[in-house]
């Protein structure tokens, strides 16, 4: 399984993921919109643990790009140092030591000049926690006591006059999650509420439908009674599998036969996995497609369009009831031998989860008599054929 190598994110596309970061859009939908995979959006907003970075601005005082453009030209012309100045309305001595710190007059290059000028001008200011050690002491301890930053800012705010005992809670969260600071330990993050990796935009929660509120579901008790007994081939059970940096996979199984598909999906939104079914499924039989048991996440809250599309029934468990979708449970912990915790998934084509699915279904199944479920999802189309 061969890893895809792809080019770094350039500052438009960069530019691009920060907008609509702030914006509340998804991972999905930045993904597709850059054709990017999620895992690598993911890994570019964690690093800044999902606050976007300030725009650079050049100090006016400065010599700009333009500027070393003139004094590269008037090199080349052989002009002295001094009229170059004159030229710029700059001192002779600032012409003088911009030239001789980028090599001298025959290796002067305005734009290499230009880029190590801006990678020496970052100045990172110390972060306030990391100044005053008896604050940083007491925002942990309060952590540790599940209180969110705004309540640790109020409360600090409040008992002290001290501007050096008084942080902001933008400035806790930025300590908890660009980790490259080094100032609060990693672990605090479990004390947060939502105990999220990276901090979120204060859109992101009025996007899209709430949780929980799948319209229309409807319940695994009205689910037809040949598919509890697995006498009639096509009745499906399905989920998500859940990889590294937000990477997914959906798994379907056949409960008589207990065959597996395995679908390769762009994101966790309803809208990615739907269309990933949406095109396995069609290339069942008509036979083998009648219904799909799900769980009650809200990657299916599109159900009636993969209905419509597939001709496949979708029926929901009861609120954490994972035993109701039983067979699809035991097949996620035997995929678990191909993906392993912590393996990123987005990496995979598939046609790499073809090859996993078929080595699966190709071994034997002691609840099936040591026969593979290859074989007797075989027979299954050849009884509804």
């Amino acid at each position: 399984m061969q890893r895809r190598t792809r080019r770094p994110l350039s500052g438009a596309e960069t530019a691009e993921l920060w907008r609509r970061w702030r914006e509340g859009d998804s991972l999905s939908d930045i993904s597709r919109s850059l054709d990017r995979k999620p895992g690598s959006i993911y890994r570019h907003l964690t690093e800044a643990g999902g606050f976007p970075p300030a725009p650079r601005r050049r100090n006016p005082l400065h010599l700009s790009s333009a500027e070393r453009e003139e004094i590269s030209r008037g090199l080349c012309a052989g002009c002295s140092l001094r009229s170059v100045a004159e030229a710029l309305g700059r001192a002779p001595s600032t012409v003088s030591r911009e030239v001789r710190r980028n090599g001298g007059r025959k290796a002067y290059r305005a734009n290499a000049a230009d880029s190590r000028a801006q990678e020496q001008a970052r100045r990172p200011k110390p972060c306030k926690l990391e100044t005053y050690a008896r604050l940083r002491h007491v925002v942990a301890a309060k952590l540790r006591l599940e209180w969110s930053p705004e309540q640790i800012a109020g409360w600090l705010r409040a008992r002290s006059a001290h501007d050096e005992m008084y942080v902001s809670h933008e400035t806790i969260y930025k300590s908890l999650f660009v980790q490259s600071r080094g100032v609060l330990n990693k672990e605090l993050r479990q004390h947060l509420r939502t105990r999220r990796k990276l901090r979120r935009s204060q859109h992101a929660s009025t996007r899209g439908q709430p949780r929980g509120q799948i319209i229309d579901a409807v319940a695994i008790r009205e689910r037809p009674a040949e598919a509890a007994d697995r006498a009639i081939p096509g009745h499906w059970e399905g989920d998500l599998l859940t990889g590294a940096r937000n990477s997914h996979i959906a798994t379907l199984v056949e409960r008589r036969s207990r065959f597996t598909m395995l679908v390769q999906v762009d994101g966790k939104d309803t809208e990615s996995v739907v269309k990933g079914l949406v095109r396995q499924v069609r290339k069942l039989p008509a036979e083998l497609r009648r219904t799909l048991t799900w769980d009650r996440g809200m990657e299916l809250a599109r159900h009636k369009d993969f209905s419509v599309a597939t001709d496949v029934q979708v029926f929901f468990c009861d609120p954490q009831s994972p035993w109701q979708r039983g067979t699809n449970e035991n097949t996620n912990r035997l995929l678990r031998q191909y993906f392993p915790y912590g393996m990123e998934l987005s990496s995979l084509s598939q046609a790499d989860l073809n090859k996993v699915a078929r080595r699966l279904n190709q071994r034997p199944r002691k609840v099936l008599g040591f026969k593979t479920p290859a074989d007797i999802f075989s027979d299954g189309v050849a009884l509804t054929g």
